[in-house]
């Protein structure tokens, strides 16, 4: 029997400013739910990222200069695909009803009979001077704020705007999309009674790692404007509480503030690295340069798994060594207690982390985060004839099992996963390198560094795209490997962890933010 067939809808979702933490939790329900997403130019893509792999991603922006397919166009499209039963986001920056279009996208909705939904976002008109350290009202300085647009459609025979209102106005203006138009405000507001002294600061690309802030009076900001040469994206705040960015400008204060960093880490492990890299106000460009896949072949494992009784020790010398050796082991019918009696090393502290979500402990976590730092731990250990397993990646080092080997050890090394080199986006963080748009570049391990080079085209070429990018590895091994490769590192901190990374690059850009500062990030 057929099933019934499915009834389309359309969600108007607000994307938010920029920063992609700023979408709302539901924006992201939303998102997760589509088949489809038409974007806006406004739209960080990095939320694209939240749709399914199946979704079909439309670009649709509008860019407020050259040619752009019609509104009705894109109200026509979204329609169609809600009628033939496909779930349709539209992704809008900002807030879809303030000055996005959203309400002429609904009504036409409306009238063809869709179901539709409106999700707000946050408004670019109240984060962007948030970011900028301005807030939009005061209780001393302006009780009222006003959203305008800078950029009425040009078809109007007549503004609507009252500027005799707006200029006497004693609260906050904020122009939205009035880039184009700055000097036709300014001189707009002053003719009708505005002070030239007015405080008015210009924020481009707000909220986001590129944001820029330029700060003037009526009098002079069209002239600095120039000299800095702004562009669209830019929120224009008109008021007395632009004298207040001096003391609360916190977001343009962070130590990695501005950088463009690569991150070449595996797409399922960036987030940690990402997530920090954003908390320290830089802006993480996914590069990732290996994929974690699961082992050609089982029975190793499962083998292992089925003698688990009979081995002394257990080493996990990395994250994904424990997550895909425990969910194997589930999935074969065991859980924890198959350790009962086991002694468990982990090569650091993260690694020790993810195994204790599995409800196990580590009894033995080096001081030197890699196998030279197990080794030593391990040295007074008796381990003639001890059964040692160690759960790994299919490729690694072999000093530690060799090592462990000649101290009379029985070693037992099984594959639980292997890494491939994805090429699906190499070339749009390898223009960015040769564009020179990217300040530095992260490996946190060796593989990371080999598949780069491999990726960009060889030793030469890596170089070349490098030579003037800060390339920072998390230890001495990834270092090493670096190195031997031609790349000059500039940043390694004195632990191998993701936040005294983080430290060290913010100490190279000449700021420094606490480990703790960042974990707690």
């Amino acid at each position: 029997m057929a099933g019934k067939p499915r009834i389309g809808r359309v969600y108007l979702v607000g994307a938010g400013p920029g920063d992609p933490k700023l979408l709302t939790l539901r924006g992201k329900e939303c998102l997760e739910q589509a088949d489809v997403v038409f974007y806006d130019y406004l739209a960080n893509p990095v939320l694209l990222s939240h749709a399914p792999l199946r979704a079909e991603r439309i670009y649709v922006g509008r860019r407020g200069r050259g040619q752009y397919q019609p509104q009705e166009t894109t109200n026509r499209m979204l329609i169609e695909r809600a009628t033939q039963g496909q779930v349709v986001v539209r992704l809008k920056g900002g807030d879809p009803f303030v000055f996005g279009r959203g309400g002429e996208e609904a009504e036409a909705l409306a009238a063809a009979g869709v179901y539709f939904e409106v999700v707000p976002g946050v408004t670019a008109a109240v984060a962007a001077p948030a970011y900028a350290g301005i807030p939009v009202t005061h209780r001393t300085m302006a009780s009222t704020v006003t959203f305008v647009t800078g950029h009425e459609d040009p078809d109007k025979l007549t503004t609507a705007l009252e500027w005799p209102r707006l200029a006497s106005s004693h609260g906050t203006l904020v122009f939205l999309m009035g880039m184009k138009n700055l000097p036709s405000i300014v001189s707009n507001l002053i003719a009708e009674g505005r002070p030239s002294t007015t405080p008015v600061a210009l924020i481009r690309w707000g909220t986001k790692a590129a944001q820029r802030t330029v700060v003037g009076t009526l009098a002079d900001i069209v002239e600095q404007s120039r000299q800095a040469k702004l562009e669209p994206p830019t929120v224009v705040v008109v008021g007395e509480v632009v004298t207040l960015r001096e003391q609360l400008n916190w977001f343009e204060r962070r130590p990695l503030f501005g950088k463009r960093v690569l991150v070449t880490r595996a797409k399922e492990q960036a987030g940690e690295l990402a997530g920090l890299l954003a908390a320290a106000g830089a802006e993480p460009i996914e590069g990732a340069t290996i994929r974690i896949v699961e082992p050609n072949d089982w029975a190793p494992v499962d083998r292992a798994i089925d003698a688990l009784g009979q081995y002394d020790w257990v080493i996990f010398t990395s994250v994904n060594g424990v997550a895909h050796f425990m969910k194997r082991l589930q999935k074969c019918g065991h859980d924890a207690r198959s350790f009962a009696g086991r002694r468990i090393c982990c090569i650091g502290p993260r690694t020790a982390e993810e195994l204790a979500a599995y409800g196990l402990k580590a009894d033995v976590v080096p001081a030197e985060y890699q196998a030279e730092g197990v080794l030593a731990t391990l040295a007074e250990s008796d381990l003639s004839r001890a059964r040692v397993l160690i759960p790994r990646a299919e490729v690694a080092r072999e000093l530690l099992p060799e090592e462990l080997r000649s101290r009379g050890a029985v070693v037992d090394v099984v594959p639980v996963y292997r890494t491939e080199v994805p090429r699906d986006s190499v070339e749009s963080w390898k223009q960015l390198l040769m564009d020179r748009e990217i300040e530095c570049v992260t490996f946190t391990s060796s593989s990371t560094v080999r598949n780069f080079i491999e990726l960009v085209g060889g030793e030469a070429q890596a170089r070349v795209l490098v030579q003037s990018v800060a390339v920072a590895c998390i230890g001495p091994i990834t270092a090493q490997t670096a190195r031997e490769a031609g790349l000059s590192v500039a940043v390694m901190p004195n632990e191998n962890t993701i936040p005294a990374l983080v430290e060290a690059m913010a100490g190279y850009f000449g700021k420094s933010v606490p480990v703790a500062t960042a974990t707690a990030l």
